[in-house]
C-alpha cells in the first residue's frame, strides 16, 4: 500500500537508502534519541521515524548531535529570517515580560498592530483578519467564510496541492499522502481538477527545451478546465489554490487572470493559500503579486512566527465580514500577544533587512547557475522556480521524462554528507527553499554541492 502512495510532500522515511545513511551517520546519542522519539510518537510517512536529531538551529544552519552543520534549504518554509534571529528573540522576551497572554474575549495592542500590519502589506483591498495557530486551521476558517458569504458549500481545488492536515484542509488538498489514510468520506462537494504543471502537463502538451509552454498550442488547457467545471457546477463557493505551487511549479503566463475572471463570472470566491510562499519567498511579498491578481481571501502561516512560534492568518475583503453572529475561529490563542509580537517583528525584519529583494536577487542567481547544471547533467530534466522557491527535477530519460526517484534520493544523502539539507517532492524533484537571508556565496556553495553529487552518480 505504502509503495503505491505518491510521496509528493517529501522523501520517504522508510527507504533502504535512508537506513544506510542513518547507520553511517548516527552516533550513539543520536540513535538513542531517535529511538526514544520513535517509541513515543505516532508514526507517519516523511516524519517519524525521524531522519536525524539536531541540537542547534542558527541562521541558515542546523547542527546535529555529532556537531555536523547543514545549510537548511528545507526548513518547512518557516525560517525566512533565519533561525533564532536576535531581534525576534528579544521582542518575544520583552513581550512575555509586558503581557504574556490575553484571553480571547479581550484585545491587546500587539494583536491589533499585527492585524493592521498584515492589512497594510496584503494585496489590494484585503483588510479583515483572523489569526489561528497553524495554516491548516487558517484554511478551515477561509472555507467557513466562503460558505457564509456565498451560501454554497462546494469547492474546487487542484490535485497534488497541500492545504493542511485537518479534515477540511485535506478535503480541498489534493495530495494522496494526506488523504489516503482518512477512512470514510471527506468534505462533500470538494471537487478537484488537474493542476498547472507545464513540464509534466496533465493535458499532454509539450514545453520547449527551457521548460516553457507553447501557449498558442495548449491554449492554457489548465485554466479552461477550471472554467469547464465552474460552468457545469455553477454553485461552487470557492476555488482554493496555491498561486505558485510549492512542489514547485509556476503558473503559465495569464493563468490567474483567466481564473480570476471565471471566478467572478460564476460568483466563486478565490482563496489563495500562501502559507509556504508568502512573506517574500518568491521575491515578492506574496506569490500572487507576480501575477497582479488579488484573491478574495488569502491565507499565510509558517514563516509568520519567525521560525520560533506558531501563528497563521486569514485576511479577506471587508465585504466578507459576515460572521458576526457565529464563531469561525475563536481559537484559544487567537490574540495571543506573544505570538502576535513574534509575527509583527518577523514582518518588520523582512522589511528592514530588505529580505524580499534578497530572495529575488539570490533566486535569479541560483536559477542561472542551475540552468548551467542542466546543460551539463543530462539527468536534470527541468529547473524551475521563482525567488527562493526552486525545483530541480531529475529524470532517467530526458525525452521520456522518466522520474529518477532513486537518483534523487541518492543525491539527497550525498548532499547531506557535504552539509546541505533539502527535501524531495513528487519523488524526483530536489526542492530548495532556503531562508531569505541566504547570501549569494552560500547559494553558490549549495549549487556546487549539487554539482559534485550529480557528477559522482
Amino acid at each position: 500500500m505504502l509503495d503505491s502512495i505518491d510521496q509528493s510532500e517529501g522523501e520517504v522515511n522508510f527507504s533502504p537508502r535512508r537506513k544506510v545513511w542513518a547507520d553511517k551517520n548516527h552516533g550513539v546519542e543520536a540513535q538513542d534519541l531517535i529511538q526514544r522519539d520513535s517509541d513515543v510518537f505516532v508514526h507517519q510517512s516523511v516524519s517519524t521515524p525521524c531522519m536525524s536529531a539536531i541540537r542547534k538551529a542558527e541562521g541558515i544552519y542546523i547542527e546535529d548531535l555529532q556537531g555536523r552543520r547543514y545549510m537548511d534549504f528545507h526548513g518547512n518554509n518557516v525560517h525566512h529570517i533565519g533561525y533564532g534571529h536576535p531581534r525576534l528573540k528579544a521582542a518575544i522576551a520583552q513581550q512575555m515580560e509586558d503581557l504574556p497572554f490575553a484571553p480571547r474575549r479581550f484585545t491587546c495592542e500587539p494583536a491589533v498592530e499585527l492585524a493592521e500590519k498584515i492589512a497594510a502589506i496584503a494585496p489590494g483591498e484585503l483588510s479583515k483578519v483572523l489569526f489561528t495557530t497553524g495554516g491548516s486551521d487558517a484554511v478551515e476558517v477561509a472555507l467557513k467564510l466562503a460558505r457564509a458569504k456565498t451560501g454554497r458549500f462546494k469547492t474546487l481545488s487542484f490535485w497534488d496541492a497541500f492545504h493542511g492536515a485537518g479534515f477540511g484542509a485535506a478535503s480541498v488538498g489534493g495530495e494522496q499522502l494526506f488523504r489516503a489514510g482518512l477512512i470514510g468520506p471527506l468534505l462533500p462537494g470538494a471537487e478537484h481538477v488537474a493542476p498547472f504543471a507545464c513540464y509534466r502537463c496533465p493535458y499532454g502538451h509539450k514545453v520547449d527545451s527551457t521548460g516553457q509552454p507553447d501557449l498558442d498550442a495548449c491554449q492554457m488547457a489548465c485554466a479552461k478546465m477550471v472554467r469547464y467545471v465552474l460552468e457545469k457546477e455553477r454553485d461552487v463557493a470557492a476555488l482554493v489554490a496555491e498561486p505558485a505551487r510549492a512542489v514547485p511549479y509556476l503558473p503559465p503566463r495569464g493563468f490567474w487572470n483567466a481564473v480570476r475572471d471565471v471566478c467572478d463570472e460564476f460568483g466563486t470566491l478565490l482563496i489563495f493559500d500562501e502559507i509556504p510562499t508568502g512573506l517574500g519567498k518568491t521575491g515578492r511579498m506574496f506569490a500572487c503579486d507576480h501575477d497582479d491578481v488579488e484573491p478574495d481571501i488569502l491565507v499565510m502561516g509558517k514563516a509568520l512566527g519567525g521560525g520560533i512560534l506558531p501563528i497563521a492568518s486569514v485576511i479577506c475583503r471587508a465585504d466578507l465580514n459576515v460572521g458576526g453572529e457565529y464563531a469561525f475561529g475563536h481559537y484559544t490563542h487567537e490574540k495571543n500577544p506573544v505570538t502576535a509580537r513574534a509575527a509583527l517583528t518577523t514582518i518588520e525584519i523582512i522589511e528592514d533587512e530588505d529580505l524580499v529583494e534578497n530572495a529575488r536577487s539570490v533566486g535569479e542567481f541560483a536559477l542561472e547557475r542551475l540552468a548551467d547544471l542542466r546543460d551539463r547533467h543530462a539527468v536534470i530534466g527541468d529547473v524551475r522556480g521563482r525567488g527562493l522557491l526552486i525545483g530541480v527535477e531529475l529524470v532517467l530519460d530526458p525525452a521520456e521524462k522518466t522520474p529518477a526517484n532513486g537518483l534523487a534520493e541518492e543525491i539527497l544523502y550525498r548532499a547531506m554528507d557535504r552539509g546541505l539539507s533539502f527535501k524531495i517532492t513528487m519523488g524526483n524533484v530536489l526542492t530548495l527553499t532556503p531562508a531569505l537571508i541566504t547570501t549569494r556565496e552560500e547559494m553558490a556553495r549549495a549549487i556546487e554541492i549539487l554539482d559534485e553529487c550529480l557528477s559522482e552518480v
